[in-house]
């Protein structure tokens, strides 16, 4: 197994200037989308009982990245560093920003599901990197490999400016938008939802293709291919399993376990893309064959929206 997904290690899937552009404005207008439904007084109703983000939170930025890693280094004899490490790096971004939409869709509680978006997608200048770094060179001491994986030098400054221009300022003229304006906000929330999801499937297939156009050889790109997305479903699992079970355990609300759910087993492996593709972030002189994280991000992508709503709705289905 883990001789196919070497394969992918060295391939070159950067995207164009133009290519990454339009990746980056489709996350910006994604972002955008999602903050017209982000109003102040939904904090304040939220964090009037904040026990529930308290424990969403914990759930998305501490167990998930760390159940992660338990799981890559129980993997360690069948997958590859670089699978390992984007698996960490997707743990490390923020929760997904279609996840509010599929938290209504699953009768969810909304205002949770927009209060820990909006929470961890403000906070991922700092948790982002930091998590990543911390995971990452555990899994590279952990397994004594450190020479075969790129030293996780993060430079921080440039991942802060990056997130906050595709992450922090769309979500500010979102809120600001809804605020001086609400009448069109009214009229423009439900279409943003809908467009937001196509906007997100077009960025990952632009990622996606790029990708599997830098593989080569027929078979072993199909053995490659189902390998890791066999892997992408377990993490997902985890992912999922993670904020049900946190929830549970802290007998939280159903609406709010359902909501928890979905938050964490939605993760925004957009930015992840963006990052991986950022030269200043990973530098080609150092992440010259990091192919594999590219892939395992890449098919988060797709995988969690197909898990994320058919979790919604089995969900939908049971009235509470």
């Amino acid at each position: 197994m883990k001789e196919y997904l070497l394969e992918m290690d060295p391939l070159d899937p950067n995207l164009g200037s133009g290519e990454m552009t339009l990746v980056n404005i489709i996350l910006a207008l994604v972002m955008f989308g999602v903050a017209l439904g982000i109003k102040v007084q939904t904090f304040k109703d939220v964090f009037r009982n904040p026990r529930s983000v308290i424990v969403g939170i914990v759930a998305q930025w501490l167990l998930l990245p760390a159940i992660t890693f338990c799981v890559a280094m129980a993997l360690n004899e069948v997958i590859t560093p670089m699978i390992a490490l984007g698996m960490l790096l997707v743990a490390s971004c923020p929760g997904g920003n279609i996840s509010n939409f599929m938290s209504s869709y699953a009768k969810g509680n909304i205002e949770l599901s927009v209060s820990m978006t909006a929470i961890t997608t403000a906070f991922a200048p700092l948790i982002t990197p930091i998590n990543f770094y911390l995971w990452g060179t555990l899994y590279a001491d952990c397994i004594s490999l450190g020479s075969d994986i790129p030293t996780l030098v993060i430079p921080f400054g440039d991942m802060f400016e990056q997130i906050m221009l595709l992450l922090g300022l769309p979500i500010l003229f979102g809120i600001a938008f809804a605020h001086y304006f609400p009448n069109a906000t009214k009229r423009l929330i439900k279409p943003s939802q809908i467009l937001s999801i196509l906007l997100f499937f077009g960025m990952v297939i632009i990622s996606f293709s790029k990708v599997v156009s830098s593989l080569e050889g027929g078979l072993t790109v199909a053995i490659s291919i189902i390998l890791t997305f066999f892997i992408v479903v377990l993490h997902n699992i985890f992912a999922l399993g993670t904020g049900y079970f946190t929830a549970r355990a802290c007998r939280l609300p159903l609406r709010d376990r359902r909501s928890i759910t979905i938050e964490v087993g939605i993760q925004n492996s957009g930015l992840g893309l963006v990052l991986l593709f950022n030269e200043r972030i990973f530098d080609p002189a150092i992440w010259d064959e990091n192919g594999g994280m590219v892939f395992i991000t890449a098919l988060w992508g797709v995988w969690h929206i197909i898990s994320g709503l058919t979790v919604a709705s089995l969900f939908r289905r049971k009235e509470i």
